[in-house]
C-alpha cells in the first residue's frame, strides 16, 4: 500500500482488468547438423534468408568426412526448401563432427609454433571451407608533411628514392586453367645475387575408380531386384536402373555408362565393371553404396579417391599453382587490375630476371597458363626507409625520426602512406574485402583489430572466417615485411582445414543442448542425419531434446533415403513419443549448381523431406492457424518424391503413423499425412500436439505475473478472466469445437481445485479443459439407391 503521510489529493494508476495473454509464435523453427563453417558451441544465430545462411554457416557444397569422402550438404539444401516453402524465422545450431576440429592455417610468416613473436593466418571455424587463400595487395599513395600531419597514429609511411627496387613479374591468362596431366611447367630464375635456379611444377592429377567382381558371361537382370546400381560420384548420389532381361558385360557397362554423370563405365580385360570419374585431381571421388551381386559388387569396394597435387585439372586455380611455385622462390598471384595470373619472383632488384621456357620431354603448361614464351627482369630501386606515427612523430625502422618540413612539400626522397587491402577466398568461393588496414596496433583500423580471433562485432564474429594470429611483440615493420616481404603484394594459401568424420548422437546432443536456450523455437529438424549411420541415436536425442520439460517443441523426423515402405515402417516401430512426427520418403528437387553442358554435376538432387515439412508447419500457421493439419498442403521445389507411394502403402503406414508423401494427377507434389508417431490414440495427430504446445507456452509465459501474488481468490479470479480472454479468442478463430464458448473450453481456479495443504505449500493450481479440432483425414460419402416417391 502506497503511504499517506501529509494531507492532500492523491492520484493514483491502476488496472482493472486481467492481464491479457498473447500467443507465442508456433513457427519459429530450429535446425541441428553439420555445416561447412560457423560458430560452435554458441547460442544459435537468427537466419532469415538463405544469404543469411551462406554468410555465417557457409554454402551448400559437398562436406567431407573421414574416411566416407563428400558428402551432400543435407542442411544447407534444407534452409533453401525451408524458406521456399513459406518459413520465415529459422535458428542453425552447428554439430560438431568427431575429429573437426581442425582450423585451416598457412605457414608461419615469422617465427614459428610455440615461439614468440610469431605471425600466420588462421581459420576462425574448423572446416574444410577454410582451405582457400588471402590476397594481399599494397596501396601506396603519394604524401605531404600536411597529408601525414592528418594521417592517424600508427600510419606506417615510405620514405626515400622514389619507387621501391621491384621483382620481375611475367603475365599469363585467366583462370581457372585446364590442364593436362603430366603437364609441365619450366622456369629460369636469376635472384638479385645472379645465382640461377630452374624452377619445375608437374601438374598431376588422376581420376577416382572402382572395381566390382568379374561378371557372369550372362547377367539375368529381374525388375525390383537387381536392376540398380547405386553410386555415389564427388558426393552425389545416383541410381543407374538397368533394363530387365539377359545381357553380356558388355551390354552392362554400355547400360551403366549411358546413365553415369560425371563418370564413365568400361569392363577390364578380367571382366570387371570398372567406374572411373570424369575428374582428374584430389577431389575425385566414387562409391558403390548398395551391393548388387550380379553387377560384381557383393561385397562394397572401398570408396575410389582421386591422385595428384591439384583437386581438378580441369580447374586448376591461381592458388594451386602458387602453392607449387611458392616453394621454388616464384609466387603466383592474380593482377588486381586485369585478374590476369601474374608470375612474380620473391626477389626484387635490377639483376632479378624470370623467363619462361617450353620444356623438352613432358607437354608444356605453359601454353595452357597464357604465358608464351616471355622474359622479364626486375626493377632496380633506391634505399627507402620506413616510418610509423607515434604521436606526431615518424619514427623509422632505423630508429631515426623525420624532421617536420613545409607542408605543402614531400619529405627528401619522397613519400608514400602505405595500407592494405586483403580478399579472402574460401573453399566456397566466397570472398570477402578487407580495405585500408594498418601494420601498426595503433591505427584504427589495425589488421589484428579487424582480423581479429575474437572481434568485438558480433556481424564479424559470425562472417568474418579468417584472422591474424599474432604472438608476442611485433613491430610495424616486421609486420609489414613478414606479410610481403619486398614485394607490394602476395598470395598466402591456408591448408589442412577438416570436416571431420561422420556426426554421431553426441554431436548432436551438443548442438542441440545450445538451441535448448532459446525460447521461442517450436520446431526442430536434423536434415540429413537420417543418412547417418548412428541415425536412430541422432532421431532419439532430437525427441528428447523436444520432450524436456517445458520445451513445447515438436520434432520433424526424416526416414532413410532410398527406403522400402517396409524399412520406413521399421524405423517408425523404434519410435513412441507425443513430440515427433515422421515424413516418407526423401524429395527430388533440381540441382540449383547444375549448368548446362557440364555433365560433372548431377542436375537432381535427393533431399531429406524435414526441410520442406518445417517449411509447410509455418506457412500453414501463418495461412490458416497452428490448429489446422499441416497436410494435404503442396511441397514446394520438389520435381517428384524419390518412391512414389501408393494407396495400398499408405494403408500401411499411415496407420502406423508414418506420414507419407505423394502425388495426385491435377493436383501436384503434397504432404499427405498428419500424424504423430505414438501409440497414445490421445494424441494421434500433428496439429492436436502442436496446438496444445502453443496454448502451453502461451498460458506459461503469459501468467508469468502471478507468481509469488498472494494467493487468494483476487488471484484466482484474475487467472480465470485471463485464460478464459484467451482461450474464447481462439474459439472465435476456429481452433476450438463448440456452439458456444462454454463447449469449447472451461477454467477452474478455485477451491474445489486446490486442498489447504495446496495453499499452505504455495502451490496455485488452474484446471483448463479445451475441446480441440481433430482433422478430417477420413472424409466418407454414403450413396445409396432410393425408390422414386410415388406422385399424382
Amino acid at each position: 500500500m502506497p503511504e499517506y503521510l501529509a494531507p492532500g489529493v492523491y492520484v493514483e494508476e491502476t488496472s482493472f482488468r486481467a492481464k491479457p495473454i498473447e500467443g507465442v509464435s508456433t513457427s519459429t523453427t530450429g535446425f541441428v547438423g553439420p555445416t561447412r563453417r560457423g560458430p560452435l558451441d554458441e547460442t544459435p544465430e537468427l537466419i532469415t534468408s538463405v544469404g543469411d545462411f551462406e554468410r555465417i554457416y557457409g554454402g551448400p557444397a559437398p562436406l567431407s568426412f573421414t574416411p566416407v569422402g563428400a558428402r551432400l550438404n543435407h542442411l544447407a539444401h534444407a534452409v533453401r526448401a525451408y524458406f521456399d516453402n513459406g518459413g520465415s524465422r529459422l535458428y542453425v545450431a552447428r554439430a560438431r563432427t568427431p575429429g573437426g576440429d581442425g582450423r585451416a592455417s598457412s605457414a608461419y610468416l615469422l617465427g614459428a609454433a610455440a615461439t614468440a613473436p610469431s605471425v600466420r593466418f588462421v581459420a576462425r571455424s574448423p572446416g574444410a571451407v577454410g582451405n582457400g587463400s588471402l590476397t594481399l595487395n599494397e596501396v601506396a599513395s603519394p604524401a605531404t608533411w600536411v597529408t601525414m600531419s592528418r594521417a592517424p597514429q600508427g600510419t606506417l609511411v615510405r620514405v626515400g628514392g622514389g619507387a621501391a627496387a621491384r621483382p620481375a613479374t611475367v603475365a599469363g591468362g585467366f583462370g581457372p586453367f585446364r590442364l593436362n596431366d603430366g603437364d609441365r611447367l619450366t622456369l629460369a630464375l636469376t635472384d638479385e645475387l645472379g645465382a640461377s635456379s630452374a624452377p619445375v611444377v608437374d601438374f598431376s592429377g588422376t581420376p577416382a575408380s572402382v572395381q566390382g567382381q568379374p561378371l557372369a558371361p550372362s547377367v539375368n537382370i529381374t525388375q525390383g531386384e537387381n536392376d540398380q546400381l547405386h553410386v555415389t560420384v564427388g558426393g552425389q548420389a545416383q541410381t543407374i536402373t538397368l533394363p530387365p532381361g539377359s545381357h553380356d558385360p558388355a551390354a552392362i557397362a554400355l547400360a551403366v555408362n549411358g546413365q553415369l554423370r560425371g563418370a564413365s563405365a568400361a569392363l577390364s580385360g578380367a571382366g570387371e565393371l570398372v567406374l572411373t570419374t570424369d575428374h582428374r585431381g584430389r577431389r575425385a571421388s566414387i562409391a558403390v553404396t548398395a551391393p548388387n551381386a550380379d553387377l560384381g559388387f557383393e561385397s562394397l569396394p572401398p570408396p575410389g579417391a582421386g591422385g595428384g597435387n591439384v583437386d581438378d585439372l580441369d580447374r586448376v586455380t591461381v592458388e594451386e599453382i602458387n602453392a607449387l611455385l611458392a616453394p621454388q622462390g616464384v609466387t603466383a598471384t592474380v593482377s588486381a587490375a586485369s585478374l590476369r595470373l601474374e608470375l612474380t619472383t620473391a626477389a626484387v632488384g635490377g639483376a632479378v630476371r624470370l623467363q619462361v621456357s617450353t620444356p623438352a620431354g613432358p607437354a608444356s603448361a605453359h601454353t595452357a597458363l597464357g604465358l608464351g614464351t616471355a622474359v622479364a627482369s626486375g626493377v632496380a630501386g633506391a634505399t627507402v626507409t620506413y616510418y610509423v606515427k607515434d604521436q606526431q612523430t615518424w619514427v623509422g625502422s632505423d630508429g631515426s625520426t623525420l624532421v617536420q618540413g613545409p607542408d605543402d612539400v614531400a619529405p627528401a626522397g619522397g613519400a608514400e602512406i602505405l595500407s592494405l587491402n586483403i580478399v579472402s577466398t574460401d573453399d566456397d568461393r566466397q570472398t570477402k574485402s578487407f580495405e585500408e588496414l594498418g601494420y601498426a596496433e595503433a591505427h584504427p583500423r589495425f589488421i589484428g583489430h579487424v582480423l581479429a580471433m575474437s572481434p568485438a562485432r558480433r556481424a564479424d564474429h559470425l562472417e568474418n572466417l579468417y584472422a591474424i594470429e599474432i604472438t608476442g611483440a611485433v613491430s610495424a615493420f616486421q609486420l609489414r615485411t613478414a606479410l610481403l616481404g619486398n614485394a607490394s603484394s602476395a598470395v598466402i594459401s591456408l591448408s589442412n582445414g577438416d570436416d571431420g568424420a561422420e556426426p554421431t548422437a553426441a554431436a548432436y546432443e551438443s548442438a542441440l543442448a545450445q538451441l535448448a536456450r532459446l525460447e521461442d523455437v517450436s520446431i526442430v529438424a536434423a536434415p540429413g542425419s537420417s543418412s547417418f549411420t548412428d541415425r536412430q541415436a541422432i532421431a532419439g536425442r532430437v525427441i528428447s531434446h523436444c520432450e524436456r520439460r517445458r520445451a513445447y517443441r515438436m520434432a520433424v523426423l526424416d526416414t532413410a533415403p532410398d527406403q522400402t515402405p517396409g524399412q520406413a515402417r521399421d524405423f517408425r516401430s523404434n519410435i513412441d513419443t507425443k513430440y515427433a512426427a515422421i515424413y516418407y520418403p526423401w524429395i527430388v528437387v533440381a540441382n540449383p549448381d547444375a549448368r548446362p553442358g557440364d555433365a560433372s554435376i548431377p542436375r537432381e538432387l535427393t533431399l531429406p523431406p524435414s526441410g520442406f515439412v518445417c517449411g509447410i508447419y509455418a506457412r500453414n500457421d501463418s495461412e490458416r492457424g497452428v490448429f489446422k493439419a499441416p497436410a494435404n498442403e503442396v511441397v514446394r521445389g520438389a520435381l517428384r518424391f524419390e518412391r512414389s507411394i501408393n494407396f495400398a502403402e499408405q494403408e500401411v503406414l499411415n496407420p502406423e503413423g508414418v506420414n507419407c508423401l505423394r502425388t495426385f494427377p491435377g493436383r501436384g507434389n503434397r504432404v499427405w499425412g498428419a500424424r504423430i508417431a505414438t501409440s497414445d490414440q490421445e494424441w494421434k495427430y500433428v496439429n492436436v500436439r502442436r496446438f496444445f504446445n502453443y496454448l502451453e507456452a502461451s498460458i506459461d509465459r503469459g501468467t508469468q505475473w502471478a507468481v509469488f501474488e498472494p494467493n487468494g481468490p483476487v488471484l484466482w479470479s484474475n487467472i480465470r478472466e485471463s485464460i478464459s480472454e484467451f482461450l474464447y479468442n481462439e474459439w472465435r478463430g476456429g481452433a476450438l469445437l463448440g456452439a458456444s464458448p462454454k463447449e469449447a473450453f472451461f477454467v477452474r481456479c478455485d477451491r474445489t481445485t486446490m486442498t489447504q495443504s495446496d495453499l499452505d505449500n504455495g502451490r496455485l493450481i488452474c484446471e483448463i479443459g479445451v475441446a480441440v479440432i481433430k482433422p478430417a483425414e477420413f472424409v466418407i460419402f454414403r450413396i445409396g439407391q432410393k425408390t422414386a416417391d410415388a406422385r399424382s
